[in-house]
């Protein structure tokens, strides 16, 4: 079963999901360690790499507005 779950590749929006409870350091030790093995240190990567980049934009926008 361990060999079954390996090869199946975690899609994009698993990694971005995993990431995305990461960033609130809230998760499940049973979708963690489904993670584990599924996940690619590539995928948590960019899909970090995303997230820090809408976090930011986010922020950015939201000054922008409460400014003008």
């Amino acid at each position: 079963m361990a060999q079954e779950q390996k090869s199946q590749k975690a899609s994009a929006w698993q990694a971005a999901r995993a990431v995305f409870w990461s960033f609130f350091g809230v998760r499940k030790s049973t979708d963690y360690n489904r993670d584990a093995v599924r996940l690619t240190p590539g995928q948590v990567i960019a899909a970090g790499l995303v997230g820090a980049a809408l976090f930011i934009a986010t922020l950015v926008g939201i000054v922008y507005v409460v400014m003008h």
